[in-house]
């Protein structure tokens, strides 16, 4: 496909944009394995573990803001790149960690910034950009559904290394893999940005906050956003220690988090491609109530290893899917200019529910024994996050025309 006027090809940026999340979260969602081989080597509690991931999403959404400040600004290429290399550091500090406080330093705050410039904010920015309004849901939802195969494809991975080789040497393994997205990143070197030039913005980085924040629509999607990471991050990193809790074996938990991975390729590709006929907010507080039942259902069942695959795969169908309406609304609301820093403030939401989900999982557990609390605060969040998400305005805002010349930002 031939280059439109300071633009990359569409393929181009598809093809790089999908590797780069697919190593960057196929990654890190298989740290929930080695929960209990880490805790179990170091004589930790699972609350210490679950922390510094806690720490590794708060970390994430808190340094997305600024990578897409400096993406928007400079272009996605440093951004990228810079990531990738704290990735690698991480990775590697996180396996050699001995003590809670250089754990949490290594996989909760290395991590969380090289997770920042090297996954959806940055990448979807590049995305808006790039592709035109018309294809810009499907093009968002064909890169969630590249994170969503990589889950598939690294967490059985993952737990192969770890097994082979032992959990420390894996998370090596993985370090030197995370330097693959260095020559990906080439592939969004975009025109726009060459030798460091800033194209010009009708708003500041101050106009654009201001206006999205007085917007409550702005306010509501990242009320419904701070329900996503609160599920999906619970159920990721605890869900295996809840199944072996339960009887069942660590190949389960496997399977489950591959099982998620793969039917969420389809979730995520099929709701960026709804987004383009039907309103996004109708997908997603569809998408949130839909979790609400199928996580009630799977408590009311008999636990076996059918019920989890089954419950892995319809919950995969809505995995990230809430993340290309999300994103997609986002860019249709306010435009491309600060995509992805305000893209990176909405994640900063969902990181914060990642935070509790995580933590309060590992915190409860250590209290009352039992994971089911946390089931049922992630059954009422999900219909809260629906209801939230009813009242959305997805029409393009109206600006009123600046007083005085709009300063490049």
């Amino acid at each position: 496909m031939t280059k439109i006027a300071n633009k990359l090809s569409i393929t181009q940026v598809l093809i790089c944009g999908a590797a780069i999340v697919t190593l960057s979260m196929g990654i890190r969602h298989g740290f929930g394995l080695w929960l209990q081989p880490v805790t179990q080597a170091q004589g930790w509690s699972r609350e210490t573990f679950a922390l510094s991931i806690a720490i590794q999403n708060l970390t994430w959404g808190f340094a997305g803001i600024f990578a897409g400040m400096v993406a928007d600004k400079f272009g996605a290429f440093r951004v990228i790149i810079a990531g990738a290399m704290v990735y690698a550091l991480g990775l590697m500090g996180m396996a050699y960690a001995s003590t809670p406080l250089t754990f949490a330093l290594t996989a909760g705050v290395l991590i969380g910034i090289a997770q920042a410039g090297t996954t959806y904010a940055v990448i979807y920015g590049v995305i808006g950009r790039n592709v035109s309004l018309e294809k810009r849901s499907w093009a968002m939802g064909v890169a969630a559904a590249a994170g969503s195969f990589g889950q598939f494809l690294m967490v059985p991975t993952e737990g192969f290394l770890i097994s082979s080789l032992g959990w420390q040497q894996a998370l090596v393994v993985l370090g030197f893999a995370a330097l693959l997205i260095v020559p990906l990143a080439w592939g969004l070197h975009e025109p726009g940005f060459a030798g460091g030039a800033t194209p010009k913005r009708e708003q500041t980085i101050a106009q654009a906050l201001k206006e999205a924040f007085k917007y409550p629509s702005f306010q509501l999607l990242m009320a419904g956003y701070f329900v996503c990471g609160f599920q999906v991050v619970f159920i990721g990193v605890h869900m295996p220690s809840y199944l072996k809790d339960k009887g069942l074996s660590p190949e389960v938990a496997s399977y489950a988090l591959a099982l998620i991975g793969l039917f969420n390729v389809f979730g995520t590709y099929a709701a960026g491609a709804l987004g383009q006929r039907l309103q996004k907010k109708n997908i997603l507080a569809f998408i949130y109530l839909a979790r609400a039942v199928v996580i009630s259902v799977f408590l009311l069942v008999p636990l076996s290893p059918m019920s989890v695959y089954v419950f892995s795969s319809v919950m995969g169908l809505l995995w990230l899917s809430t993340v290309p309406p999300t994103n997609a609304t986002v860019a249709q609301i306010f435009g491309v200019a600060h995509l992805s820093m305000l893209g990176g403030f909405v994640f900063f939401s969902h990181q914060i529910g990642s935070f509790m989900g995580v933590w309060l999982g590992g915190y409860l557990y250590d209290k009352t024994g039992s994971y089911d609390i946390v089931w049922y605060i992630a059954i009422a969040l999900g219909v809260f996050a629906a209801l939230v998400n009813l009242p959305v305005k997805e029409a393009a805002i109206q600006r009123r025309p600046q007083s005085t010349p709009a300063l490049a930002s």
